[in-house]
């Protein structure tokens, strides 16, 4: 097989979600997402919600990546704030879950954790504003004035906390080896395409 792993970015409303469970279901295989978060949690005697709040507090400055990222390649773990050491704790927790085999990652710069390990597709899912947009107030109830502000929201949140942690931008597609758009080849497709490259068909 010459990939084990999924490492999923997506676009808050792209049904990236229901993609890595979709894929999960057809490959066999778990998938981990808010799982992450919950069992960080636990290790480290906090609320989701505190988790949470660290990762919405991470701030994409030039400063505090380098900050960060040399604070964690040196060891010193303790002298991170605690948006870092949620960031380090997650990233252990995402190397623990990939020791158990094959895998669906979703968000948590889940590509940056398992990069030393071989067999890592990084995958990021987009879709046009308009399927972004039915999606958020079919599946998630949002009133449709407020989309726009959720969608700035949330991937403001995912672009910080990827490059405060990854020093990259969110967006590049050159830390991707493939781009989804699921608004053109729905998510059950976006899910067959990703279940069929997990097993290695031509």
């Amino acid at each position: 097989m010459k990939y084990q792993y999924i490492a999923i970015e997506r676009e808050y409303g792209s049904g990236g979600q229901e993609i890595a469970e979709r894929l999960a279901k057809l490959s066999g295989i778990p998938c981990f997402g808010r799982e992450i978060l919950e069992r960080v949690a636990k290790q480290m005697n906090l609320s989701v919600d505190q988790i949470e709040d660290c990762e919405e507090r991470a701030t994409g400055s030039v400063l505090y990546s380098l900050y960060a990222m040399s604070q964690m390649q040196t060891g010193n773990a303790d002298m991170l704030p605690l948006e870092g050491k949620v960031f380090l704790a997650e990233q252990n927790m995402i190397r623990k879950m990939a020791s158990h085999g094959a895998a669906v990652f979703l968000g948590h710069c889940a590509a940056e954790a398992l990069q030393d390990r071989p067999g890592v597709l990084r995958v990021f899912i987009r879709s046009d504003e308009q399927d972004k947009a039915q999606r958020i107030t079919d599946s998630y109830g949002i009133a449709e004035k407020d989309v726009k502000k959720m969608i700035q929201k949330f991937d403001r949140k995912r672009a910080n906390y990827y490059q405060a942690n990854t020093g990259r931008k969110w967006r590049d597609t050159e830390h991707y080896d493939l781009i989804l758009d699921s608004g053109t080849l729905g998510t059950a497709l976006c899910a067959s395409i990703l279940h069929h490259i997990l097993k290695g068909d031509q």
